[in-house]
Parts: C-alpha cells; sequence; structure tokens
C-alpha cells in the first residue's frame, strides 16, 4: 500500500503541470490526468510484473537491482530513470520552495512585488540548501524501500485526507439548499479523509516498527 500510494501521488505537481497547458482549461486537464494515470498504471503494473516472474519473491525492493548491472537493457531502464529524476525534481523542488516562501511571505506579512530582490537571494539559498539535503539523503540512505515505506504513509495525506478536507470545505462553504447530492459529496469527503488516515496511520507504524525489529541487535 504505501508503494502503490507513493508511486499515483501527484497532486503536488499538478497545479504547476496545469498553469503550464497551452489551454488550462478542466475539460484538456481530465485528459491529461486519466491518461497520465493509465501510463503509470501500466508501466508500474508491466515493472511489477515482469521482476515477480524474474525473481519471484527475492524480487529486490527496487527492481533493478535484482538485475545484473552489466545488462543493457537495465542500463537503459536506469538512463530513462535518471531523466526522469533530473526532469521530475525542478517542478517538485518549485512545488516546495512556492510553499516556503508563501509561509514566508505570510509570516512578513508582506507582498511578492515588494520583496523582489530578497527574493532572488532566498531562492538560490533554498535551492542549494534543498539540493543538498536530497544528495546527502540519497549518499546515507542506500535502501529506497524503508523511504518509500515511510513516505508512503504521507503520501496517503495528499491522495486521500487533503483532497478530501478540500471537499468538505468546499461544499461547508456553499449557500445554496443542502440536497442529497451535496450531502453525498461531503459524506464521501470524509470518507476519504478516514481511509487517508487510516492508511497513513498503518502504513507509517508498519514502517517505524519493521525498521526498528529489522536493526542487528548489539552483543
Amino acid at each position: 500500500m504505501p508503494t502503490i500510494c507513493f508511486g499515483f501521488q501527484c497532486h503536488v505537481s499538478s497545479v504547476p503541470v496545469f498553469n503550464s497547458m497551452k489551454k488550462p482549461e478542466i475539460r484538456p486537464w481530465w485528459a491529461v490526468v486519466t491518461v497520465s494515470m493509465i501510463i503509470c498504471l501500466f508501466v508500474y503494473t508491466g515493472t511489477g510484473v515482469c521482476g515477480f516472474l524474474s525473481f519471484g519473491s527475492s524480487v529486490s525492493q527496487d527492481v533493478l537491482m535484482s538485475y545484473p548491472s552489466d545488462d543493457i537493457a537495465v542500463a537503459i531502464a536506469r538512463a530513462f530513470i535518471i531523466i526522469c529524476v533530473v526532469t521530475s525534481y525542478p517542478i517538485l523542488h518549485f512545488c516546495g520552495r512556492a510553499v516556503l516562501e508563501g509561509l514566508w511571505l505570510r509570516f512578513k506579512g508582506e507582498e511578492v512585488e515588494t520583496d523582489v530582490a530578497r527574493e532572488r537571494r532566498r531562492r538560490i539559498l533554498q535551492t542549494v540548501v534543498w539540493f543538498c539535503l536530497t544528495l546527502i539523503l540519497a549518499l546515507f540512505i542506500p535502501d529506497i524501500g524503508r523511504v518509500i515505506s515511510l513516505i508512503g504513509g504521507l503520501a496517503a495525506c495528499f491522495i486521500f485526507v487533503f483532497p478530501g478536507l478540500c471537499l468538505i470545505q468546499a461544499k461547508l462553504s456553499e449557500h445554496d439548499v443542502r440536497s442529497t447530492s451535496w450531502k453525498g459529496m461531503v459524506a464521501y469527503g470524509v470518507v476519504m479523509v478516514t481511509i487517508g488516515a487510516f492508511i497513513f496511520g498503518q502504513t507509517t507504524t508498519n514502517a517505524i516498527y519493521q525498521d526498528i525489529i529489522s536493526q542487528p541487535s548489539s552483543p
């Protein structure tokens, strides 16, 4: 479950992707989201099935680690992963930096237009710090499976909890007659929040527990 949540969370980059569209409208946006999810579904499923058929239950959490490093096909797959990381990292970093920048400006009570000069310095500093932290984590955490197990629980919040809360807030802010469909949407939001909270608690607790019991005991 944490791996599935981690693989299918794309809510963070949805806003910049939507704004970069030639026609940022809801109808083509639904088409983009649907096609993207279908592609992810087939790629992830195909990768998992091939890994299981090749190595059975002994397959590594990072499927490519189970294959020989001198295999040309594996080298090509790793090259594509590098391209994916290089192209997606700036988008995700932009989202994180935008959140930090918004919180900072709100804390200072300033507008973006009045803080352009200092914004450039903060942007460079945040980018350098963010990249260095990412590099350190990548160097000192050899097993990506543990990271996915832990972050996968947090991804459940982005997939279920936050959208559910937004849906509830949007419906509660409406002043129209509260019809059956209105109640159904609110109930749907409550269900999403409940499921997300359960997945987050269960997967995060299990990941921490598995990490603790997997540590070698001291003599």
